[in-house]
């Protein structure tokens, strides 16, 4: 058991981010089967032949919105794990974890269905700004023992 409350929280929330990534990861390879466009020869003569050896527009947008999202989710892990031991409110650090959370679905989305701009810039800049927020917290919260 947990004992953190703010821990537990960001463990949610990050487990949460982590599934969504996997999600991700099979969209992208099931948008690679429908379209036959796969990325290494052995898989393209499975499935057909060396003419599915190729790049589908598509596939490309949900490879670009998994690597957005390990840009992304990977540091907001970290941020997060040590935002919890740093003693923030149970409330703003819920608010944190949430913001950033609901900002990824988002832009997953408007990456995945090419919403139409600013959509995606906008879910961007939203889950940036817990991260700041997290970052700017920790670095103040360690700064007199550097």
């Amino acid at each position: 058991m947990i004992r953190n409350e703010v821990f537990s929280c960001f463990v949610f929330y990050g487990v949460l981010l982590v599934m969504k990534m996997y999600v991700i990861a099979i969209v992208t390879g099931q948008v690679r089967l429908r379209k036959k466009a796969f990325a290494n020869p052995e898989d393209a003569m499975r499935h057909g032949g060396l003419q599915y050896h190729r790049e589908d527009p598509y596939v490309e947008r949900c490879r670009r919105a998994h690597l957005n999202d390990m840009e992304n989710i990977f540091p907001f892990l970290l941020l997060g794990a040590i935002y919890s031991l740093i003693g923030p409110s149970l409330p703003v650090a819920r608010l944190h974890f949430l913001a950033f959370s609901v900002a990824r679905v988002l832009h997953s989305v408007a990456y995945l269905f090419a919403l139409r701009a600013p959509a995606r810039s906008l879910a961007y800049i939203v889950g940036q700004i817990p991260c700041f927020s997290m970052a700017l917290q920790i670095i103040l919260a360690v700064a007199v023992y550097a």
